[in-house]
C-alpha cells in the first residue's frame, strides 16, 4: 500500500479519523474565515507526494526545539549570556535575526509550525486547544516526512507538554529510563526538581490539586519554586538525562536503511529555572543588567498585557499583580530570576553541543539538516512583566537558525522577515520532498543561497486574550503584524465558540526604527495614510506577503 498509507491509517488506527467524514480548517485572510474541508486537505497532502526516487539517499533531519528561548544568545547580539555552542553552530549555517512566532503560547506556535498551518487554521489559540481533537484529519511535519520514507522519533516537548500526538511518529514521546515509569507518564520534563524536600511537598500539593481539579495541567506536578540550582552533573536534570538518550538514540539510527527524523525538545529555559550549580555561576547576579523598560507601553488598553499567572504559580510570587496596576517585582528577586534564566539556556547550550558533537563523531553530520528553533520570547522584566503570551515584538520575536550542508554560505546572517510556519516547507525543500500546497509559510531555502534577496514585506502572529485573565474581563484577538519598520496590532472582540473576529476595540503602531523596545503606542498620532496603508496590508494577510520565487 506504502507509506502514504500506512501514515493514515496510523491515525485511523488511534481512533482519530473516520473516513468520509470533513473537518473545517480556517485561514485567516484578513479578517475573513475560510473554510476547507479536511477531505480535500488530505487529497492535497497525497497528491503532493511521491515515493523517495532511487540516487542520493534524503538528508537526515535533526530538529531541536528549545522551550521559551527568546533571541538572547550571543550570535544575536546579547554580550551578557553565555552560548559558545549555538554560537559556533550559527558559524556553520544561516542564523535568521528577524523570525517571528505565530502567536506567542506554546501550543499554538508549536502547532502552527508542526502543521504548517496558521493559529486560524489549526484553530489552536490558547494553551488548552488540543489540534489532534479539533481536526482529526491534521497531517503533521513527521506524519509527512514518513510517507517520504523517514523513521521519525520525538523526544521531549516539540508539540505542547502533554500533548505528545502519539500518531505522528514512528517512535513518540522517548524518555530517559527514570523517568518512564507509569507515574511520570503524564508529568511535563519541566516539573521535576532535585531536592527531596521539593518532591514531597510536590505529590501532597498534587493531592488537594487534583480533588479540585481531576484534569489539571501537568498531571498536577506544576508547583514548586521559581528555581534550583543543585550542584550535581548536566544528567541529574532532565534535560541533560535527555540528551543522553538523545546520543543514544542517533547511534542507532545510524545504522538504520533509511533517514531519519529526530526530534528533540528541550525544556529548559522554561520554568522553574533548575540548572546545575555551575551554570549559575557562570553570572554575577549583582552585575546583570535590568531590563530598561520595566513599564507597560504608553497609550494602551490593559488587554495588551499578560498576567503572569505562569510565574504567580511558583512558589512567593502568588501575590503578584498584573503589570498595569504598578506592581513592580524587587530588583534583588528580578536579578536572580534573570541569573536563572541565563543559567538555563546556558545548560540548554551545552546540552546542544554534546548532542551536535555527537552527530559529529558519528559521521552523520554531512548528511544531516538541522534546524535549532525556539516557539516563542519571554519578557524578563520588560513592560513591567514577565513570561510571554503577548503580541509584543520582545515575546513574538524567536531565534532560528538552520544548518543545511551543501546549501549556501556558512556563517551569514539575515534580517530578512521569517516565520515559524516557513519551517515545515523549507525542510522539505531541503530534502528534495514536494512542498505541499497547502502549507501556509514560505520555503526559506532562496534565503539560504542568497540571504540578501528579497523576501517578504511583513510577518504575521496573533493572540487570544481570554476573559478570565483580562482586567476588564473581556475575550480579544490581536492579529498583529511587522514590516521591516513598523508594528501594527489590531484587536477585535473575539467570539471563542464560532471562532471569528468582531468589531476593532483597539490598535497598536510601534516604529521599530525610532522605538526598538516598543515603548509608545503612537497609533493616535500617526499619519492616518499609513494607518490606512498598514490596514490594508494587515487584512491582506499572510497570502499577499508572499514572496517572489
Amino acid at each position: 500500500m506504502g507509506h502514504g498509507y500506512q501514515a493514515l491509517k496510523r491515525v485511523t488506527d488511534n481512533s482519530f479519523l473516520i473516513w468520509g467524514k470533513l473537518t473545517k480548517f480556517t485561514e485567516n485572510t484578513g479578517m475573513k474565515l475560510v473554510y476547507i474541508p479536511a477531505g480535500l486537505l488530505m487529497a492535497l497532502f497525497f497528491s503532493a507526494c511521491e515515493e523517495q526516487p532511487a540516487g542520493k539517499p534524503r538528508p537526515n533531519i535533526l530538529f531541536i526545539s528549545i522551550d521559551d528561548l527568546r533571541p538572547d544568545l550571543g550570535v544575536y547580539g546579547n554580550d551578557e549570556i553565555r552560548t559558545p555552542n549555538i554560537d559556533k553552530f550559527a558559524s556553520e549555517g544561516v542564523t535568521f535575526l528577524r523570525t517571528y512566532s505565530q502567536a506567542a503560547v506554546c501550543a499554538p506556535s508549536r502547532a502552527s509550525l508542526m502543521t504548517g498551518l496558521r493559529p486560524d487554521s489549526t484553530r489552536v489559540w490558547h494553551l488548552g486547544d488540543k489540534f489532534r481533537q479539533i481536526n482529526p484529519a491534521t497531517v503533521t511535519m513527521p506524519q509527512y516526512f514518513h510517507r517520504y520514507g523517514y523513521y521519525t522519533v520525538s523526544m521531549g516537548k516539540i508539540f505542547h507538554n502533554y500533548m505528545p500526538d502519539s500518531v505522528s511518529w514512528d517512535e513518540p514521546d522517548l524518555r530517559p529510563a527514570k523517568y518512564s515509569k507509569p507515574e511520570m507518564w503524564y508529568r511535563d520534563g519541566e516539573t521535576f526538581y532535585i531536592s527531596d524536600s521539593i518532591s514531597k511537598l510536590q505529590a501532597i500539593r498534587r493531592e488537594k490539586i487534583l480533588a479540585k481539579r481531576p484534569h489539571a495541567y501537568a498531571d498536577g506536578w506544576n508547583t514548586g519554586p521559581a528555581w534550583e540550582m543543585a550542584d550535581v552533573h548536566d544528567t541529574a536534570y532532565y534535560d541533560g538525562a535527555q540528551t543522553e538518550l538523545a546520543i543514544k538514540t542517533l547511534q542507532r539510527l545510524r545504522d538504520k536503511q533509511q533517514p531519519f527524523y529526530l526530534a528533540v525538545g528541550y525544556f529548559r529555559p522554561h520554568l522553574p529555572f533548575t540548572a546545575p550549580k555551575k551554570y549559575w555561576d557562570m553570572y554575577n547576579r549583582d552585575s546583570i543588567a535590568l531590563a530598561p523598560n520595566p513599564y507597560v507601553p504608553a497609550n494602551t488598553p490593559v488587554f495588551t498585557m499578560n498576567s503572569m499567572y505562569e510565574l504567580r504559580g511558583y512558589d512567593g510570587f502568588k501575590h503578584i499583580q498584573h503589570p498595569t496596576t504598578g506592581y513592580h517585582i524587587p530588583d534583588d528577586t528580578a536579578r536572580i530570576l534573570k541569573q536563572g534564566y541565563y543559567a538555563s539556556v546556558s545548560y540548554v547550550d551545552a546540552q546542544v553541543g554534546r548532542l551536535l558533537a555527537s552527530l559529529e563523531e558519528l559521521g552523520l553530520a554531512g548528511n544531516t539538516l538541522v534546524v535549532i528553533w525556539g516557539d516563542h520570547g519571554w519578557k524578563l522584566g520588560e513592560h513591567n512583566s514577565w513570561g510571554k503570551m503577548t503580541n509584543y515584538d520582545i515575546d513574538t520575536h524567536v531565534p532560528l537558525l538552520i544548518r543545511a550542508p551543501g546549501v549556501g554560505r556558512q556563517g551569514v546572517t539575515t534580517t530578512r522577515l521569517t516565520e515559524l510556519v516557513d519551517i515545515f516547507p523549507t525542510l522539505c525543500d531541503l530534502a528534495g520532498i514536494e512542498v505541499a500546497g497547502y502549507l501556509q509559510g514560505t520555503s526559506l531555502k532562496p534565503l539560504l543561497e542568497d540571504p540578501d534577496r528579497e523576501w517578504k514585506p511583513a510577518v504575521f502572529s496573533q493572540f487570544h486574550r481570554r476573559p478570565k485573565v483580562t482586567p476588564d474581563g473581556g475575550r480579544y484577538m490581536g492579529y498583529s503584524m511587522t514590516t521591516a519598520r513598523y508594528h501594527f496590532v489590531e484587536w477585535h472582540t473575539w467570539d471563542n465558540v464560532a471562532g471569528r473576529a468582531g468589531e476593532v476595540v483597539a490598535c497598536e503602531l510601534y516604529d521599530l526604527q525610532a522605538d526598538r523596545e516598543e515603548n509608545t503606542n503612537i497609533y493616535a498620532a500617526a499619519d492616518p495614510g499609513l494607518i490606512a496603508r498598514l490596514k490594508d496590508q494587515l487584512h491582506a494577510g499572510w497570502r499577499q506577503a508572499r514572496p517572489e520565487r
